[in-house]
């Protein structure tokens, strides 16, 4: 019990740094360095796919090339339009907010994100397609919504729908792992989500725990788009090697075209950490974890069902055409016999009772937020760039790679 206590210590800890800081501390360390399967990770092959910004620097793109996803149709937004209360969460790139709007006192998460940080990791494309999916998910129950998005000379702020019952990691933690019912009812609602996606030829890709949220009734919200891959037809695959470390499949960690199959999983890893409270595959040796998740045969202990034992044989197999999902997608996760007492459409209508209500009692109630976020001082820069800063930062501070990043709903889409 102890060993397990000090790995699941350690992997909460590990586990909070995003793939870029990993592997630069990968890079780093001269032993681990020395592991063939580091070496493999590291010497990543010249990129094919043009979404792997990070190993050719480009120059800063000419008007022709900037990424314009529509007209600012909200031009009066501004930070100052917001009174923010509390640091929710933090990204490689900035905070997350709960602000309170001061003409209509509704209360929103508010992503901010620092432009320098982004462009310093070139990774301008992946936050305007988290900006693009969010726009795309207008409708989807266990999806979350962006209200509104704007910039100034040094900022980027997400407008988002705020939601409070705590991040799945974070109820995990507390209670190492959950009942079967429990798991499934989340993985059901987490299919449901990834399968919209998928309608919409989304890959998602960075399915974890810290992305799954409880709404204050106990639904799952699936947040942070940063790493979907928009344009990925049925059959399609890409290649960039992204997500986190143990959450991999192995076609990514073997540097292959991958498909939509990826997402699934991912939902495989996370049920197995719903069910046993560690990943599949974890070592707190990197190394050897890679090496488990492409060779290591899946090993369950027996105290789950039959049925939940072979929906994770079929979402955690390594050989991608043979994984659940990889024929008929969302509906072969759907028909599975671990699904069986779920009724599909009263799940989407959210008419099936949470087994877990986080009972908080207002948006004032920050108790399942991990106090480490929430007793950091907000900082006084975030709600004062000056209004003449809205939308017309120079091309100098990289403005030009974030053209039509603001956006505001038509009236029609409150209709």
């Amino acid at each position: 019990m102890k060993d397990k206590t000090t790995a699941l210590t350690s992997f909460m800890k590990q586990r909070k740094m995003g793939l870029n800081d990993f592997i630069q501390r990968l890079a780093t360390n001269s032993y681990a360095c020395k592991h063939p399967e580091v070496q493999s990770i590291l010497n990543l092959s010249p990129p094919q796919d043009p979404e792997l910004m990070n190993a050719n620097p480009s120059p800063p793109p000419s008007p022709s090339q900037q990424i314009n996803l529509g007209s600012s149709l909200n031009p009066s937004a501004k930070p100052s339009d917001f009174h923010f209360l509390k640091v929710i969460g933090k990204g490689s790139f900035g905070k997350v907010l709960l602000a309170r709007h001061r003409a209509d006192d509704q209360f929103y998460a508010v992503k901010v994100l620092q432009k320098k940080a982004i462009l310093k990791k070139k990774e301008e494309k992946h936050i305007m397609s988290e900006r693009n999916v969010l726009l795309k998910n207008v409708k989807h129950p266990f999806l979350v919504g962006l209200h509104y998005s704007f910039q100034t000379t040094d900022k980027l702020y997400f407008i988002l729908d705020y939601i409070n019952g705590g991040e799945l990691f974070y109820h995990l933690q507390r209670e190492r792992c959950f009942l079967e019912p429990r798991a499934r009812f989340y993985a059901a609602e987490i299919a449901s989500a990834l399968g919209y996606l998928h309608s919409l030829n989304i890959v998602y890709r960075d399915l974890k725990p810290e992305n799954i949220l409880l709404d204050s009734q106990g639904h799952i919200i699936l947040t942070d788009f940063g790493l979907c891959k928009e344009n990925i037809e049925p059959n399609g695959t890409t290649s960039t090697f992204c997500g986190t470390p143990e959450y991999l499949a192995p076609e990514v960690l073997h540097k292959q075209p991958y498909d939509r199959t990826v997402d699934w999983w991912c939902l495989g890893a996370v049920l197995y950490e719903m069910l046993y409270g560690l990943p599949p595959f974890y070592s707190r040796n990197t190394a050897e974890m890679y090496d488990n998740i492409l060779n290591k045969p899946l090993q369950l202990k027996p105290n789950i069902s039959n049925a939940a034992r072979h929906l994770l044989e079929g979402l955690l197999q390594k050989d991608r055409t043979k994984r659940l999902g990889c024929t008929e997608d969302f509906v072969e996760i759907k028909i599975h016999v671990f699904f069986s007492p779920i009724n599909w459409d009263d799940l989407n209508a959210k008419k099936i009772t949470p087994p877990f209500n986080p009972n908080v009692t207002g948006p004032n109630d920050l108790r399942h937020f991990d106090p480490e976020f929430t007793d950091e001082p907000v900082p006084s820069s975030i709600g004062c760039s000056p209004d003449s800063a809205l939308a017309t930062a120079s091309i100098k501070d990289g403005s030009e790679a974030f053209v039509g990043f603001s956006y505001a709903p038509s009236m029609d889409s409150y209709l």
